[in-house]
């Protein structure tokens, strides 16, 4: 892919959404449109990255994530070393910078961090001098994802504005969820939350968006729905009465569509919960953007990382 030498890339590193401009966004789409069509060739490989070194620190589980950036990073013919938290020395006790400062000494062009701790790639990122790109720190920031989850609904809305999209479910503990927001309001989306009060953060009443506790309402008369995991894993005990009753209040089913608008969008991050955070039958709809997305997540990828490697040091 040949520089645009009209728009000088700043930044060194991809923290979360709200240090790009709009500007800045629509590039990195429409980056990723080009390396779309690069995933749909026969040979799926171009020498961009070619000698650049990633790192794939993933010290919390991850398929979607990772995977999508290992084969991003492969495509654009960049080597890639993988580290997990367990088989590596975090696990014998070591510190996140004796870490990453061990891994700096091997000179890599980026690392791609996910951590379960809030702040862990700014954390890095004012320690090392290769790109910091966040792949999900604790319950703060989830930029690549924001961007993937806005490339397949530009796919299909081509215009943001005028809009509206309700995320439901676990707020409190998304990152996807606070990504979203900030950057889809900053394209003109209208954003609706829809959970429990339990799993809507302290604060909310100052985010832009409109706050629901009814299902039923808060998607009348949307453009597209975003389901997202229980993480069960990161709740303390007593914010759920059980599963059970969440699904009957907030599972996604095919009676709240008919309040949508027509060919209202379906996505969800994923990993899904099938029958209780959405129903199997809308998992696999035809106005299901889940595929998409997974999809959407190698294109957007290539796209930061070509854009975060190749910038000039001098900008």
């Amino acid at each position: 892919m040949e520089r645009d030498t009209r728009f000088i890339w700043q930044h060194k590193d991809l923290l979360d959404v709200d240090q790009l401009s709009r500007k800045e966004t629509l590039h990195i789409l429409d980056s990723a449109t080009y390396f779309k069509e690069i995933n749909t060739r026969a040979v799926k490989k171009v020498p961009t990255l070619k000698g650049r070194s990633v790192v794939l620190f993933f010290a919390e589980p991850s398929t979607r994530t990772k995977t999508s950036f290992d084969i991003a990073a492969k495509r654009l013919s960049a080597d890639t070393f993988a580290l997990a938290k367990t088989g590596s020395s975090l696990q014998k006790g070591e510190s996140l910078k004796d870490t990453a400062l061990t891994l700096q000494a091997m000179n890599p062009d980026a690392i791609v961090i996910r951590h379960n701790r809030s702040g862990a790639a700014k954390f890095l990122s004012e320690r090392l001098s290769c790109a910091i790109i966040n792949a999900g720190d604790g319950r703060h920031a989830h930029p690549t994802q924001a961007l993937l989850d806005c490339f397949t609904l530009r796919e299909h809305w081509k215009e943001f504005r005028g809009r509206t999209l309700c995320i439901l479910g676990d707020i409190a503990h998304s990152r996807v969820a606070r990504s979203n927001v900030k950057l889809l309001c900053s394209l003109g989306v209208k954003i609706r939350l829809c959970a429990p009060s339990t799993l809507l953060p302290p604060g909310v009443e100052n985010w832009p968006v409109k706050v629901y506790h009814d299902l039923s309402q808060a998607v009348r008369g949307v453009d597209a729905v975003m389901c997202l995991r229980l993480q069960l894993e990161r709740q303390q005990a007593g914010l759920l009465p059980d599963l059970r009753e969440y699904a009957s209040r907030y599972c996604l089913c095919s009676e709240h569509l008919d309040k949508a608008k027509p060919g209202v969008k379906i996505l969800h991050p994923g990993p899904m919960n099938r029958g209780v955070e959405i129903a199997s039958s809308l998992a696999d709809h035809d106005d299901s953007l889940i595929l998409d997305q997974v999809a959407a997540g190698v294109a957007v990828r290539m796209a930061v990382l070509f854009l975060f490697l190749t910038r000039s040091k001098e900008a």
